[in-house]
């Protein structure tokens, strides 16, 4: 199978006080058709800016993205974003919200149906009692829902997910990413997602892709994940390679605790005779902002 989406040598550089400031350095990455990508790394190392690129939210300063063979310039609803915030529009009901959508993807289409394909995406994430509701009337969870449905509903060439469920509460969370994984086994959108919980990156993904700390991030390391397909929470938390993938990940995460804590206090030492106090490396989770 060939590659599907290609980042090349890519990065990013914004302008600072102190010059430019190199954010993601050399960024190769290359995923295949149908693939669920998950980055994960420490807060500040780029994973969102990563994404963000690949969105088209954020301009490449040095090399290109390729997706199905075109090279990457601007957003476009060939991809798919679901935030960790929905941000969905008040005023519409949650049926508004993802026809609003729709109509600019599929012009050409009946009314009818781009009806069926609002409904249809609306009631496989669980919402079909809730469609004309707006998003006051919603949980958290449910709004998020309503993003995810949109995101499934313009039929995107690629799925991109910045911790998408960041914000939700245990139950919520374990809830949702079950949805997630069975909406991407109906047709295998080619998925690229940052989390900072390493549990949703082993449950969801194919591979992981581990990101060094930065400034002038990369790739660090890359984990295959082999359990099965479909997945259920509970047969892959009992698989034997489960606890073995899950010591890799946190190994190479608290390593580069240690080399994140050494650089705040080079750097403290530098300027203000101050180190900065270092991110602790939870072993379920790490921290939310990247």
């Amino acid at each position: 199978m060939s590659d599907y989406l290609i980042l090349s040598k890519v990065g990013k550089v914004y302008p600072s006080p102190k010059g430019p400031a190199i954010v993601v350095k050399n960024f190769d990455l290359s995923i295949k058709k149908g693939e669920f990508v998950t980055l994960i790394g420490h807060s500040g190392c780029g994973k969102s800016t990563v994404l963000s690129m690949v969105a088209g939210l954020t301009n490449v300063t040095s090399g290109g993205i390729i997706l199905a063979g075109k090279e990457l310039v601007g957003p476009g609803p060939d991809r798919g974003v679901v935030f960790q915030s929905p941000c969905l529009l008040p005023w519409l009901t949650a049926y508004e919200n993802v026809m609003l959508g729709v109509d600019q993807v599929f012009y050409t289409a009946s009314k009818e149906e781009r009806h069926q394909i609002v409904e249809f995406y609306l009631s496989v994430v669980g919402l079909s009692e809730s469609m004309q509701k707006r998003p006051s009337e919603l949980s958290q969870g449910m709004r998020q829902r309503v993003g995810i449905a949109r995101a499934f509903a313009l039929s995107p060439k690629m799925l991109l997910l910045d911790e998408p469920f960041g914000m939700l509460d245990s139950l919520t969370r374990f809830e949702l990413q079950q949805v997630l994984i069975e909406l991407w086994r109906r047709d295998k959108k080619t998925a690229l997602m940052v989390t900072h919980d390493v549990d949703e990156a082993l449950f969801l993904s194919d591979r992981i892709v581990m990101m060094t700390n930065g400034p002038e991030a990369e790739v660090g390391d890359i984990l295959e994940v082999n359990f099965p397909r479909p997945r259920e929470r509970k047969a892959v938390m009992e698989h034997p390679d489960y606890y073995k993938l899950r010591e890799h990940l946190i190994e190479f995460l608290e390593v580069h605790a240690h080399k994140k804590q050494k650089h705040s206090h080079a750097e403290g030492s530098n300027n203000s005779g101050v180190g900065q106090t270092p991110v602790p490396v939870s072993r379920m989770e790490l921290p939310v902002n990247t």
